[in-house]
């Protein structure tokens, strides 16, 4: 029979390690806390970045469409002044008048179509749509509007020409090629007037 030597009792949970236990973990919960904090205060300032550059843009935007407005205003300007009558008198057309925000109105005084400017004489009218920046669509909406002025003009014993343009403070090239190959007068905005681009070969459509 071989007697071991002595051996300390094995011993189950002492309060010294349960109490040890308790702190890691409360150690543990304050590292978890202080890296939530950490997380959450760089979340604040990110968001808080993101904030001042969205308010930043939002301005920036504020301010081109205030820009943009002014200029279509400007060129709204033009468009009915003497200038812009002279213009057209160098293109062969001697209109009377340029009027602005001409409304063509149906039965029930409901509205056929709506016309930006509207230059006339006895033989011709030209509708005008005015956009700040012209686009495509703008160009495909006025041949629509044409087409309804014509119907207008037919019903009430007008036969007069009907021509068209379009201008824009902004005339992207593209946009400009459709409007002239669709048969309207292109007028831009430049400096402190506005100019009518006459390409060779253009031929105005009329309605």
């Amino acid at each position: 029979m071989v007697i071991e030597g002595n051996r300390e009792p094995e011993m189950g949970l002492t309060f010294e390690k349960v109490w040890a236990m308790f702190q890691e973990t409360d150690r543990k919960f304050e590292r978890m806390a202080e890296d939530t904090d950490r997380k959450f205060e760089r979340m604040v300032e990110d968001t808080d970045r993101r904030y001042r550059e969205m308010e930043r843009q939002f301005r920036e935007t504020d301010r081109k469409i205030s820009k943009l407005g002014s200029r279509v205003g400007e060129l709204v300007e033009h468009l009915v002044s003497p200038n812009i009558l002279e213009k057209f008198k160098k293109l062969g057309f001697s209109f009377g008048k340029a009027a602005p925000d001409v409304r063509f109105t149906g039965p029930d005084n409901l509205t056929v179509a709506e016309v930006d400017i509207l230059l006339e004489n006895g033989d011709v009218a030209l509708a005008v749509e005015v956009k700040t920046k012209l686009t495509v669509d703008d160009v495909k909406d006025h041949i629509n509007r044409m087409e309804k002025l014509r119907r207008y003009a037919d019903g009430h014993g007008d036969g007069r020409r009907l021509m068209g343009a379009v201008a824009g403070a902004i005339v992207p090239d593209g946009v400009k090629s459709f409007a002239l190959k669709s048969g309207f007068y292109v007028i831009e905005q430049a400096g402190d007037t506005a100019k009518i681009d006459v390409p060779d070969g253009f031929v105005p459509r009329e309605w």
